[in-house]
């Protein structure tokens, strides 16, 4: 039996200006915009080619507004993601190195397979990480 992880529910105090900056910031696809009720608004997204989706809005969650922290996403060219993000406004770190000795900014010609990290938080405070993996060990 498989167990998909399909919805992670992030909490944002504004959601218009959450919406604006997952979909227009990070690229994330709107897959739903609704309003439930008057004290309840759902809104889905979907990173693209991802198969777990963010959902914010009003009324959905207990969790303080920027308390989370360590939502990670994929990348196959980290350089390439990173200069998207930073062409949309984005205020996204450098990116670093996380392998065997302490952490580093990455110098161009690092392989950044598996180590490559960038890091960044949505206007609530939300930490995100982004790390590239472009080949994955084993079978």
């Amino acid at each position: 039996m498989n167990w998909t992880l399909e919805v992670v529910v992030v909490p944002v105090t504004d959601v218009d200006r959450a919406k604006a900056f997952y979909a227009d910031g990070l690229g994330f696809v709107v897959d739903h915009d609704r309003r439930v009720s008057d004290t309840r608004r759902i809104v889905q997204l979907t990173p693209p080619g991802s198969g777990c989706s963010v959902v914010i809005g009003t009324g959905l969650s207990r969790m303080t507004p920027g308390s989370l922290h360590g939502l990670q996403l994929v990348v196959p060219d980290l350089r390439a993601a990173r200069a998207q993000l930073v062409a949309r406004g984005v205020a996204v770190g450098e990116i670093q190195v996380l392998g065997a000795g302490p952490p580093r900014t990455a110098k161009p010609g690092d392989n950044l397979n598996n180590v490559g990290f960038v890091f960044l938080s949505d206007p609530d405070g939300n930490g995100w990480a982004i790390q590239q993996i472009d080949a994955r060990r084993g079978g």
